[in-house]
Protein backbone atom coordinates (compact mmCIF):
# COMPACT_ATOMS: atom_id res chain seq x y z
CA UNK A 1 0.00 0.00 0.00
CA UNK A 2 1.29 3.39 -0.80
CA UNK A 3 1.93 5.54 2.06
CA UNK A 4 0.05 8.72 1.75
CA UNK A 5 -2.58 7.60 -0.81
CA UNK A 6 -5.97 8.33 -0.74
CA UNK A 7 -7.17 4.95 -2.29
CA UNK A 8 -7.37 1.32 -0.40
CA UNK A 9 -5.14 -1.17 -1.70
CA UNK A 10 -7.54 -4.24 -2.47
CA UNK A 11 -6.85 -8.04 -2.15
CA UNK A 12 -9.56 -8.98 -4.89
CA UNK A 13 -11.84 -12.03 -5.17
CA UNK A 14 -10.27 -15.40 -6.61
CA UNK A 15 -7.50 -14.88 -4.37
CA UNK A 16 -6.32 -17.32 -1.62
CA UNK A 17 -3.71 -15.65 0.57
CA UNK A 18 -1.78 -17.54 3.87
CA UNK A 19 0.17 -15.39 6.08
CA UNK A 20 0.51 -12.07 7.41
CA UNK A 21 -0.81 -8.89 5.80
CA UNK A 22 0.60 -5.64 7.13
CA UNK A 23 0.47 -2.28 5.30
CA UNK A 24 -0.08 1.34 5.62
CA UNK A 25 -2.61 2.96 5.25
CA UNK A 26 -6.52 1.43 3.62
CA UNK A 27 -7.49 -2.02 2.79
CA UNK A 28 -10.19 -3.86 0.87
CA UNK A 29 -10.34 -7.52 1.63
CA UNK A 30 -12.66 -9.82 -1.12
CA UNK A 31 -10.34 -12.35 -0.99
CA UNK A 32 -9.48 -16.12 1.43
CA UNK A 33 -6.81 -14.61 3.69
CA UNK A 34 -5.46 -17.17 6.33
CA UNK A 35 -3.45 -15.43 8.99
CA UNK A 36 -3.42 -12.18 10.59
CA UNK A 37 -4.39 -9.01 9.20
CA UNK A 38 -2.75 -5.30 10.10
CA UNK A 39 -3.53 -1.94 8.90
CA UNK A 40 -3.07 1.80 9.65
CA UNK A 41 -6.16 2.66 7.88
CA UNK A 42 -9.76 1.15 7.83
CA UNK A 43 -9.89 -2.49 6.98
CA UNK A 44 -13.14 -3.51 4.82
CA UNK A 45 -14.15 -7.11 3.82
CA UNK A 46 -16.37 -7.00 1.28
CA UNK A 47 -19.55 -9.38 1.01
CA UNK A 48 -18.05 -13.00 0.10
CA UNK A 49 -14.31 -12.99 1.72
CA UNK A 50 -13.50 -14.78 4.36
CA UNK A 51 -10.65 -14.03 6.72
CA UNK A 52 -9.51 -16.70 9.54
CA UNK A 53 -7.16 -14.76 11.71
CA UNK A 54 -7.17 -11.68 13.77
CA UNK A 55 -7.66 -7.92 12.71
CA UNK A 56 -6.00 -4.55 13.74
CA UNK A 57 -7.04 -1.18 11.90
CA UNK A 58 -8.38 2.04 12.65
CA UNK A 59 -12.21 1.03 12.29
CA UNK A 60 -12.89 -2.35 10.72
CA UNK A 61 -16.30 -2.86 8.74
CA UNK A 62 -17.47 -6.15 7.83
CA UNK A 63 -19.58 -7.64 5.15
CA UNK A 64 -18.59 -11.18 4.60
CA UNK A 65 -16.81 -13.79 7.33
CA UNK A 66 -14.63 -13.07 10.10
CA UNK A 67 -13.31 -15.59 12.05
CA UNK A 68 -10.81 -14.07 14.18
CA UNK A 69 -10.43 -11.05 17.41
CA UNK A 70 -10.64 -7.60 16.24
CA UNK A 71 -8.70 -4.53 17.55
CA UNK A 72 -10.09 -1.07 16.42
CA UNK A 73 -9.14 2.28 17.16
CA UNK A 74 -12.50 3.22 15.93
CA UNK A 75 -15.70 1.58 14.77
CA UNK A 76 -16.57 -1.84 14.19
CA UNK A 77 -19.19 -2.66 11.99
CA UNK A 78 -20.90 -5.90 11.05
CA UNK A 79 -22.97 -5.36 7.96
CA UNK A 80 -26.24 -7.48 7.43
CA UNK A 81 -24.56 -9.57 5.65
CA UNK A 82 -21.57 -9.74 7.87
CA UNK A 83 -20.23 -12.67 10.40
CA UNK A 84 -17.94 -12.44 12.74
CA UNK A 85 -16.34 -15.04 15.02
CA UNK A 86 -14.37 -13.34 17.83
CA UNK A 87 -13.55 -10.72 20.45
CA UNK A 88 -13.61 -7.30 19.80
CA UNK A 89 -11.48 -4.42 21.56
CA UNK A 90 -13.25 -0.80 20.04
CA UNK A 91 -14.47 1.97 20.79
CA UNK A 92 -17.59 1.52 19.14
CA UNK A 93 -19.43 -1.15 17.66
CA UNK A 94 -22.64 -1.11 15.51
CA UNK A 95 -24.19 -4.47 14.39
CA UNK A 96 -26.49 -4.08 11.96
CA UNK A 97 -30.27 -5.94 11.50
CA UNK A 98 -29.27 -9.84 9.37
CA UNK A 99 -25.49 -9.23 10.65
CA UNK A 100 -24.05 -12.19 13.12
CA UNK A 101 -21.82 -11.68 15.80
CA UNK A 102 -20.54 -14.47 18.54
CA UNK A 103 -17.57 -13.24 20.85
CA UNK A 104 -17.21 -10.46 23.84
CA UNK A 105 -16.96 -6.97 23.54
CA UNK A 106 -14.61 -4.71 25.17
CA UNK A 107 -15.57 -1.26 24.81
CA UNK A 108 -15.55 2.49 27.08
CA UNK A 109 -18.95 3.02 25.13
CA UNK A 110 -22.14 3.42 27.23
CA UNK A 111 -25.27 1.17 26.40
CA UNK A 112 -28.24 2.23 25.21
CA UNK A 113 -31.39 2.64 28.67
CA UNK A 114 -33.15 -0.01 26.42
CA UNK A 115 -30.80 -3.00 26.63
CA UNK A 116 -28.04 -1.74 29.68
Amino acid sequence: MAKGSNEAAVLGGGLRVRGRVHGEGDLRIEANVEGDVTVTGALELGQGAEVRGSVSARAVTIAGLLEGDVAARGEVVVTATGALRGDIEASGLVLEEGGKFHGLVASDFELPEAIA
